[in-house]
């Protein structure tokens, strides 16, 4: 049985369908959104979990967070192992679904506490789907060993091989934490950073923004085919430096309203026509907070409907 200091215990009263779902939905999304990295993915697996739930008795269901813990990751687990092929098709860079706190969702589910930084979000992708599962369930949400070899069906020895393996994958990572902080100083400080940013973008000014990179920084776009893009990542310095005081690339971005919104849990920039988003980048900062590390501009539209302007923001417009 699945430990209670997870708040995985049997529930003295069997609880209705909907109780459940209003009770665990967000934790079952929580899980999914980060196994998967799309929205629309993990609101359809949440959707399945719950309606399998209405042909099954649920008295019969003694841990019922661990029983739609599992019924979670495995739906996850089978859609990332069939969307393998799938994403060796995609054209371009894949990056996954970037969600905004104003999205068209329960607004339960975007307490901070349950967000995770965009860039996090990407270092995930490096992970097979079973090391991704047993480093989310580990790292997340504090499993014990013992339970996650329970959830997925394997010994708790292999399930801290695959942990320790999913450490080393995503080390290089680790400064950016998986979730963000909220803290003022740290969020008012990354606002001053993107409008610096953001001025020397529009100017093309090649000094200002050199100041801004990191030593080793990344640029990578996902167009998905439906809009042209940059099709493989800038990893050179002087390579993404080109690229963002460019006249002739990103020039359509330029033409943009910019905007600061928040993108899973952090003040990101947004990219307006028409009051509409159209292209949304996450940043990633280095340790220090001083300089940009790593781009993730999202121009395909199909991952940007979960990304809206707070009453404040379209207040502004």
């Amino acid at each position: 049985m699945i430990g209670k200091e997870h708040g995985i215990e049997q529930e003295s009263v069997a609880l209705s369908l909907e109780e459940l779902y209003q009770k665990y939905r967000k934790y079952s999304f929580a899980i999914a959104y980060r196994m998967l990295g799309t929205v629309t993915d993990a609101e359809d697996v949440v959707q399945d979990c719950f309606v399998e739930l209405k042909n099954k008795p649920l008295n019969d269901i003694q841990n019922p967070k661990a029983y739609v813990a599992k019924m979670t990751m495995n739906r996850c687990l089978n859609l990332l192992n069939s969307a393998r092929k799938q994403r060796e098709t995609y054209v371009g860079q894949w990056l996954p679904e970037p969600l905004g706190e104003s999205a068209d969702l329960p607004a339960d589910w975007l307490e901070r506490k349950d967000m995770i930084s965009y860039a996090f979000l990407v270092l995930l992708e490096q992970l097979k789907p079973t090391e991704r599962a047993v480093f989310v369930l580990r790292e997340a949400f504090q499993y014990d060993y013992k339970d996650i070899a329970e959830l997925l069906g394997k010994t708790e020895s292999n399930c801290r091989q695959l942990f320790s393996r999913s450490r080393r994958i995503l080390a290089s990572g680790e400064s950016d934490a998986a979730a963000p902080t909220g803290n003022p100083e740290n969020n008012a400080s990354r606002v001053k950073l993107l409008e610096r940013f953001t001025a020397a973008f529009l100017a093309y000014d090649v000094t200002a923004m050199l100041e801004l990179l990191a030593e080793q920084p990344i640029f990578v776009a996902d167009g998905g085919g439906n809009v042209h893009t940059v099709m493989r990542p800038m990893v050179v310095r002087k390579g993404v430096l080109a690229l963002l005081t460019s006249r002739r690339v990103l020039t359509a971005l330029r033409e943009r309203e910019l905007v600061h919104t928040v993108i899973n849990g952090e003040v990101q920039l947004a990219f307006l026509r028409e009051g509409k988003v159209k292209e949304a980048l996450c940043i990633r900062l280095t340790p220090d907070g001083e300089q940009i590390q790593d781009f993730y501009l999202m121009i395909n539209p199909d991952k940007l409907g979960h990304i809206r302007l707070s009453q404040e923001e379209a207040h502004k417009q």
